[in-house]
Parts: C-alpha cells; sequence; structure tokens
C-alpha cells in the first residue's frame, strides 16, 4: 500500500498533471466568467430586441403549458417543452469560449515560432562565430540551463568521439 502512495504522489507531482490541475481550475473560473457575460450582459441586451427573457422561451411540444399570476410556469399532464432559449444562451457561451481559446492558441503558436526563429538565429551566429550582444549571450545560457545534463554529457561524448576520429584520419 504504501507503494502505491508513492507511486501516485510521483504522478501527482509530475509538472504535467499540476499544469492540468491549475489549468482545469482556470479553465473553471473563466467559464464562471462567460456564463456572467452571456447571463447577465448579452442575453438581456437580447432580451431587449427580442422584448422578454430569452433564456427562459420554450416551445411546446406536448400538452399545454401556462404561466400563472405568480410567474410560475404551468404544465399540463404529460407535457413536453422544448428550452430553445437555454439552448441559444449555451450556443453564445461556446461560441465565446471557443473564440477565446482560439486566439489563445493562435497567439501560443506564433510566438512559439518567433522564439524558434530567435534560437535559429541564435545557433546561426553562435556557428559562424559572429559576437553576440548580451541579450543573446544569456538566451544562450539560458537554452544550455534548459537542456538536461545527460544530454549536455551525450553531446560531449558525441563531439569527444568526433574530434577522435578525425585525429585517426589524419
Amino acid at each position: 500500500m504504501r507503494m502505491f502512495f508513492k507511486d501516485f504522489k510521483a504522478f501527482i507531482m509530475r509538472g504535467n498533471v499540476l499544469d492540468l490541475a491549475v489549468g482545469m481550475i482556470i479553465g473553471a473560473a473563466f467559464n464562471a466568467i462567460v456564463k456572467s457575460l452571456v447571463n447577465d450582459i448579452l442575453m438581456p441586451v437580447i432580451g431587449l430586441a427580442y422584448q422578454g427573457d430569452v433564456s427562459s422561451q420554450y416551445w411546446v411540444l406536448r400538452g399545454t403549458a401556462a404561466v400563472d399570476g405568480a410567474g410560475n410556469l404551468v404544465l399540463s399532464d404529460g407535457a413536453v417543452l422544448m428550452y430553445w432559449g437555454r439552448f441559444l444562451q449555451n450556443i453564445i457561451d461556446f461560441l465565446i469560449i471557443g473564440l477565446t481559446l482560439f486566439i489563445i492558441v493562435r497567439l501560443a503558436v506564433r510566438f512559439q515560432k518567433l522564439r524558434e526563429e530567435k534560437r535559429k538565429e541564435l545557433l546561426r551566429k553562435i556557428r559562424a562565430g559572429e559576437e553576440l550582444t548580451e541579450a543573446e549571450e544569456k538566451e544562450t545560457e539560458e537554452t544550455i540551463l534548459e537542456v538536461s545534463e545527460e544530454i549536455l554529457l551525450l553531446r560531449e561524448i558525441r563531439d569527444s568521439l568526433q574530434k577522435d576520429k578525425a585525429v585517426q584520419k589524419e
């Protein structure tokens, strides 16, 4: 049982799981904001044009439905209603969330491309032996720090082997 909890802790502490948890919490908060925007801002404006509360609109598919003096919906036995107003409200929620996510992903991809182009330019300068600015030197150090020690060791071994081959050919 102890091994189970140890494995579970290792699983939870992985970066991806923590990122996912943070993303879920932020997503829930964002969803609440979008729902409030739609319910409290957009739907009342649409209601003005429609001259009523759109989210409570429905079609009676079977039976009868009426609103009593207290504003309660009274249905006949076996009445079936289709709440198209709620559906419209959810479509608007979906479109706003979808548009926002599209913009975020598009910006992330654009920034990733720019970062990759900067890295390629930096590598080109390093290979060409050009002088680097302070910002470029700092970026080079950060890039090196991102690479794990194992990969750096493997690269050193590779370079050493290549030098040995070059010496043997001479």
